[in-house]
């Protein structure tokens, strides 16, 4: 049906929800009707997967996207496991998921965090094998948990579709570890959150209102002027923005990268960012320049804390 690669980039939905949630954390609301052009516009351009929990946007995220999505979309959702196992909670949670989507299938089901793995993904593999599921992946797991879930999948026959974790130019462990290297000797996926480290690596504009998100960041974005630099002077050699660059960053390196997109004008960036290959030379330069500025991002380890 679509002619280029599905996964080239994902339409982030961790935004999407009520007006209040959209003031207070995102510094803006926008209404359904620019929410539904954003999701028919990503569509048309061949941005045809939409990525989403039960919690996101104060749990307003997945009931959205099955309100305002077309039917053509890809789902790609997530279960999020407590650390206590409970006997059926995978199902339970995948037949809400599908009530809130208005699906009969969910393309791509997470495991949102490593938490009795054997018993989620046991589960995981059932609907699989009832075709409610796509394809499955795991989100938040560090190599060694990503090669257990990988071998209860191979003993059930069923293949790991992805790995889903932070990764940014400031955040670039797993990549470091050797996981994402992992991940493409197994003809794993490996899909990007935060890769904008919301809107830390968006360079600043004077005015506006300043959201809860941007707050926290405030005292870094001093530190990243070089970064900024650097990211605008390759940018304008591909004629797209700085912020451009840090998505393309990861879709030139092969990473999916997941991305927020509320407006319209955001799947285009998003599109045209990942139609730019950046050299390697560039990847080195931007590599440089961000381990420079001394920016550490917790990431997927505060997550995982924060959860629990």
């Amino acid at each position: 049906m679509y002619s280029i690669n599905l996964y080239r980039a994902v339409i982030g939905t961790n935004s999407w929800g009520s007006k209040a949630y959209g003031r207070v954390l995102r510094g803006s609301s926008v209404d359904k009707q620019t929410l539904k052009e954003t999701a028919y516009e990503a569509v048309e351009r061949g941005l045809v997967v939409f990525d989403t929990a039960r919690d996101y946007g104060l749990g307003q995220g997945q009931k959205l996207i099955g309100e305002l999505c077309p039917k053509t979309a890809l789902i790609s959702a997530k279960y999020t496991p407590p650390r206590k196992y409970v006997s059926g909670q995978v199902r339970r949670s995948f037949e809400k998921d599908l009530a809130d989507l208005g699906r009969d299938l969910i393309d791509i089901y997470w495991l949102h965090l490593p938490n009795c793995i054997e018993q989620n993904i046991s589960e995981m593999i059932a609907l699989y094998k009832e075709g409610l599921i796509g394809n499955i992946g795991i989100s938040n797991f560090s190599e060694e948990e990503c090669r257990r879930a990988k071998q209860l999948l191979d003993e059930a026959g069923v293949p790991l579709f992805g790995v889903q974790n932070h990764y940014s130019i400031l955040a670039r462990t797993w990549e470091q570890n050797g996981l994402v290297d992992w991940c493409r000797e197994n003809g794993v996926q490996f899909w990007a959150w935060a890769v904008l480290e919301e809107g830390l690596l968006v360079p600043p504009k004077k005015g506006g209102r300043l959201s809860l998100m941007k707050l926290f960041y405030l005292r870094r974005q001093s530190k990243l002027l070089p970064l900024y630099k650097k990211m605008y002077i390759i940018g304008k050699r591909h004629g797209i923005t700085a912020a451009q660059t840090a998505m393309a960053f990861c879709s030139s390196k092969g990473i999916v990268p997941v991305c927020g997109c509320r407006k319209p004008y955001q799947t285009a960036d998003l599109d045209k960012a990942v139609s730019v290959t950046l050299t390697e030379s560039e990847i080195a330069d931007l590599e440089r320049t961000a381990d420079r500025t001394g920016v550490k991002i917790l990431g997927a380890d505060m997550f995982r804390f924060a959860v629990k």
